[in-house]
């Protein structure tokens, strides 16, 4: 079998962008590759769900009252087992924990780095053949290095991110990650079992022509997210029209399609859940951070995601998130109403 040499696999590449920095450590090189490991063990089980018993519920709930899926379980022990045994995490916080996890021991309490994840966004459409995904963010920890990390390490303004990246499980896997160098994105090519590049410099357009929100819950949105809906339906040639909702409830899977085509994801806060649904630190955040770096934007409607200081590990947040110039004109909307 004939390798083409022209493509970088993850590893190569993380490894070419190290010799542009010789004074780096290499260690945020290896937790990426790390996080690659276990999302290639992830995709190994997700491509036979339907032939093992994985499916369905595990019959209990996440700390968030959610049915907890056996594929979510599954994912979580993975990343969690991964990172501890490398030599990059001080510990890791996860959507299906209720707390952090220290990895105490002489290795890991040097580590530099501690790690945000949801290990399996969009859970429930694991039975119905849906594409689904993983979720990172990583941060340089502001604890005393040589001991255990802290709660602290976590609560940390999205903007400190030093990496961010998801994985998507569709018709081809595929990682993307992003550092304050770039985005750039990996797909997994199953002949030879790596993360090979594919999508290099992401850049999101300035414009789009996809808006994907739930319109179940129209009419338990603020005025001013309905305004801006009204607004995309009723577009035509004559003012950039008209726009396509596209909206699969699998966030991943609508925030990566924005990033690539151009779009703006809303999901946003109701009558009954005025702080939305979505996690700030383990959803919300590290797509700030992609997008941000791919030239979007991202908010809460009010303010910058990744500049609100965190308060718990759980928490939620309203979120809005696409390209440069809709995010604009869905501010403007929303400026209107709050006057």
């Amino acid at each position: 079998m004939s390798v083409n040499r022209k493509v970088l696999t993850l590893d190569e590449f993380t490894i070419q962008q190290l010799r542009d920095f010789p004074n780096a450590t290499g260690e945020l090189s290896n937790l990426l590759r790390d996080i690659g490991l276990a999302a290639k063990r992830v995709n190994v089980e997700v491509n036979k769900a339907g032939l093992v018993d994985i499916l369905g519920d595990a019959g209990t709930t996440n700390v968030q009252g959610e049915d907890v899926k056996k594929l979510d379980v599954f994912a979580n022990n993975q990343f969690m087992g991964v990172l501890r045994h490398g030599i990059s995490c001080a510990g890791i916080g996860s959507e299906e924990l209720d707390d952090i996890v220290i990895f105490d021991d002489d290795v890991s309490n040097n580590s530099k780095y501690v790690c945000l994840f949801d290990p399996l966004d969009g859970s429930g459409n694991i039975d119905v053949n849906v594409s689904i995904g993983t979720i990172f963010g990583v941060y340089r920890r502001i604890s005393e290095k040589g001991k255990p990390c802290t709660k602290e390490d976590f609560l940390q303004q999205g903007i400190k991110q030093v990496a961010a990246g998801y994985i998507i499980y569709g018709s081809s896997t595929m990682m993307v990650y992003a550092t304050r160098r770039g985005a750039n994105g990996f797909t997994l090519d199953p002949s030879i079992g790596e993360f090979t590049l594919s999508h290099p410099d992401i850049k999101c357009p300035e414009n789009g022509k996809i808006y994907s929100v739930n319109h179940g819950n129209f009419f338990l949105y603020e005025e001013g997210v309905k305004m801006y809906i009204d607004s995309c339906q009723k577009r035509n040639k004559t003012n950039g029209g008209p726009y396509t909702q596209r909206y699969i409830g699998s966030m991943v899977s609508d925030v990566h399609r924005n990033l690539i085509k151009g779009g703006i994801f809303m999901y946003p806060g109701t009558i009954d859940r005025p702080n939305g649904k979505l996690r700030l630190l383990y959803e919300c955040n590290p797509f700030a951070f992609i997008i941000e770096v791919a030239g979007g934007k991202a908010t809460d409607g009010k303010q910058r995601i990744l500049d609100i200081q965190p308060e718990s590990l759980h928490q939620r947040s309203p979120f809005f998130i696409g390209s440069r110039n809709m995010m604009a004109e869905l501010e403007t909307h929303l400026k209107k109403k709050n006057k």
